[in-house]
C-alpha cells in the first residue's frame, strides 16, 4: 500500500470534485455544492494553491483539502490569516486515519510558510484535537459579531493572536449560487438528492452559540 500527500496538480481537478461530491452527497442537506464550490475557487485570488493537498493510496485520490485567505476586522485593524474548507475523505475510507494524516500535513505546511492562524466553520469534537478552539477564547467572532461554537481558531506560532480581536470574513469564493451548482452538477453522473439525520446535526452545532 503507498499513501501519498502531496499539492493538488491540475491533472487531479475532476477526480477530486468527484470524491468531494461522493463525500458530501446528502451529508448536510440533499446534494451538495462542495465539488462545484471546489472547481470555481481555485480560480479565485484568495485561493492557495500552495496549500490544495491530497491524499492518494495507490495511485487514487481518496480525499483533499483546500485553504483560502480571510480576514479578521474590527474597526482599528484589519489582519490577514487563512482558512480551510471544503475538506473530505472518500467514504470508502473513513474512520481510518487518512483524514488526520492529510490535516496534520497541511498544517505543518502552513506553519512552515508563516502563516499567522487557521481558521474553520465545523464539528469542534473533529478540530480540537488539532489545536483549534472555538472563536470565543480569541475574541474572534462570525460577521454578526456573535460567538458560535462552529467557528473555530487555531494560531500557529505563538502569540499570532495576541492583541488581536474582531469578525471574520471568509472568502467570497466559499460562495456559490444554487443555480451555478446545479448546472455544474449535470456534468457528473446523476445522484438521488435525499436527507439524513447528520443534517440536522451539523445546522445544530454551527447554530449554537458558545456561552
Amino acid at each position: 500500500m503507498t499513501l501519498i500527500i502531496r499539492t493538488e496538480d491540475n491533472k487531479d481537478y475532476r477526480q477530486v470534485e468527484e470524491v468531494a461530491r461522493e463525500a458530501f452527497w446528502n451529508l448536510y442537506f440533499p446534494g451538495c455544492h462542495e465539488h462545484y464550490v471546489v472547481h470555481k475557487m481555485r480560480s479565485h485570488p484568495d485561493f492557495i494553491k500552495e496549500l490544495a493537498t491530497v491524499i492518494e493510496l495507490d495511485g487514487n485520490i481518496i480525499g483533499a483539502m483546500f485553504y483560502t485567505h480571510a480576514k479578521i476586522k474590527d474597526k482599528e485593524q484589519e489582519v490577514s490569516v487563512i482558512a480551510f474548507g471544503p475538506v473530505f475523505i472518500h467514504p470508502n475510507y473513513h474512520r481510518q486515519g487518512y483524514g488526520r494524516k492529510m490535516i496534520e500535513a497541511s498544517i505543518k505546511k502552513a506553519r512552515e510558510m508563516g502563516y499567522r492562524a487557521i481558521l474553520t466553520l465545523g464539528y469542534p469534537y473533529h478540530y480540537e484535537t488539532y489545536g483549534f478552539k472555538g472563536g470565543k477564547h480569541y475574541n474572534i467572532s462570525m460577521p454578526d459579531g456573535l460567538y458560535y461554537k462552529g467557528l473555530l481558531v487555531l494560531p500557529l506560532y505563538k502569540d499570532a493572536l495576541k492583541g488581536i480581536k474582531g469578525k471574520i470574513y471568509f472568502s467570497e469564493a466559499l460562495e456559490v449560487t444554487e443555480e451555478e451548482v446545479e448546472a455544474y452538477d449535470k456534468t457528473f453522473y446523476h445522484k438521488e438528492k435525499g436527507f439524513q439525520e447528520s443534517q440536522i446535526e451539523f445546522e445544530n452545532t454551527v447554530s449554537l452559540l458558545d456561552e
